[in-house]
């Protein structure tokens, strides 16, 4: 089988509402590899007009569109709290046509149907990872979770 974990994460200046978002695409049995040699493979994207919520979603779906076609099983490790409860918000926002309880349109409509037409077909799974953990309480998981974070943050500082 091909078995892939997807790492993303972004960071996002609320002043000029620029973002960095960053992703690292492995097989899960290159977990072990040192993370010298991933922190190499980490990719970069910038987004602008972008809020962190918004950020999230947007440097998910880009990192999906770059998945293997082989892909046979994905786990997503993400540290957004919007993304894991998603598919618990699914029924609610397509019952109610993508409008709040007062009738209004929710703000990241767009995405959120992309995320879902973007997942559907995928066997896959989400992992829902502690962010900013102390250096001694990450697990190989986090440790590269934190390589992903880092690179977010320091795109995003580059940018300025």
């Amino acid at each position: 089988m091909n078995d892939y974990i997807l790492f993303t994460d972004g960071s996002v200046d609320a002043q000029t509402k620029t973002g960095s978002g960053a992703s690292l695409l492995i097989r899960t049995n290159e977990v072990s590899l040192p993370l010298k040699m991933l922190r190499h493979r980490i990719q970069i994207q910038q987004f602008v007009k972008t809020s962190s919520t918004k950020l999230e979603l947007q440097t998910l779906l880009w990192a999906l569109s770059e998945l293997a076609q082989d892909c046979d099983h994905l786990t997503i490790y993400t540290d957004s709290q919007n993304i894991v409860n998603l598919a618990e918000r699914r029924a609610r926002f397509e019952t109610h046509d993508y409008h709040s309880k007062r009738g209004l349109p929710l703000r990241n409509t767009e995405l959120y149907q992309a995320y879902f037409r973007s997942t559907d077909p995928l066997n896959f799974e989400l992992i829902k990872v502690k962010g900013h953990q102390s250096s001694q309480k990450r697990s190989p998981v986090d440790q590269l979770f934190a390589l992903v974070d880092k690179a977010s943050r320091k795109a995003r500082l580059a940018t300025k």
